[in-house]
């Protein structure tokens, strides 16, 4: 094979088009079509850039006679000169419909797609990165049915910023939330606004439970009267229609913890 020849196929291995590896490596892509062709040779430092990048060494590009294969899946490729062209890349065998088991593909511009998935962007049934989207979603930005990060999405979303149909989060956003700073139906905070109930410091909703200040369309109490006043929640509880039954009863448990804290 020729040496045009070789980087034609690491090329392909990597699932490059020739624009991409010209932007990788700083040159043009007539350069790189030029190389293939076998009508001009890299410069030394290109050539470095691609045997690192490839995983083959320069002598295996150079050399017409040799016909080791290019690297394999999983081998790591790193440069601290050149931070850029850094990656990691795992693809099993085994799929499941049209995605492999288990897609591991950490890099600038790379994006994993598996079943389980691991990527600095990362899509998947079970999803880690640092953009996540999976049904089960873990990492800094993240969309999932159970979610994840500093800032969260999903039907259950755990996170500094978290909305969901259950959210807990420095700030929770939900049906049923719980955090520094809760919105929902539900809300149990340090300030909660709960369209029917509400559970907090300062405490805004349809029955608003408080301990600075409560303001309840329907009921309000202050902490301070609350053993006095039990009872007469419990009856305001009672009046919640039944679908909403298994939150108010969370709540109920909630309240009370709260209170005797």
């Amino acid at each position: 094979m020729t040496t045009g020849e070789k980087i034609t196929k690491c090329r392909k291995e990597k699932g490059l088009t020739q624009g991409q590896l010209a932007e990788t490596l700083g040159v043009t892509r007539q350069a790189v079509s030029r190389w293939e062709g076998d009508l001009a040779f890299p410069e030394t430092d290109t050539l470095m850039k691609m045997s690192r990048l490839f995983g083959v060494s320069c002598d295996y590009l150079l050399n017409y006679d040799e016909q080791s294969p290019p690297p394999q899946e999983g081998k790591f490729v790193f440069d601290f000169k050149d931070f850029k062209n850094f990656y990691f890349e795992y693809k099993s065998k085994t799929h499941i419909g049209k995605l492999p088991l288990v897609h591991v593909n950490i890099g600038f511009g790379r994006v994993a797609k598996g079943f389980f998935s691991v990527g600095l962007v990362s899509v998947g049934v079970v999803s880690v990165g640092l953009v996540s989207l999976g049904l089960i979603a873990v990492g800094i930005l993240c969309l999932g049915l159970l979610s994840f990060a500093s800032i969260s999405a999903g039907v259950v979303a755990f996170g500094g910023v978290a909305v969901g149909f259950i959210a807990f989060g420095g700030l929770a956003v939900g049906v049923l939330a719980i955090g520094g700073c809760a919105v929902g139906a539900f809300a149990c905070g340090g300030f909660a606004s709960g369209s029917i109930i509400a559970v907090g410091d300062v405490a805004r909703g349809g029955i608003a439970i408080g301990d600075t200040s409560a303001d309840g369309s329907v009921f309000t109490v202050l902490i301070s009267e609350y053993e006095n006043m039990r009872e007469a929640l419990y009856r305001k509880f009672d009046e919640i229609p039944k679908v909403w039954s298994g939150f108010t009863s969370l709540m109920r448990k909630l309240a009370d913890a709260f209170m005797l804290n």
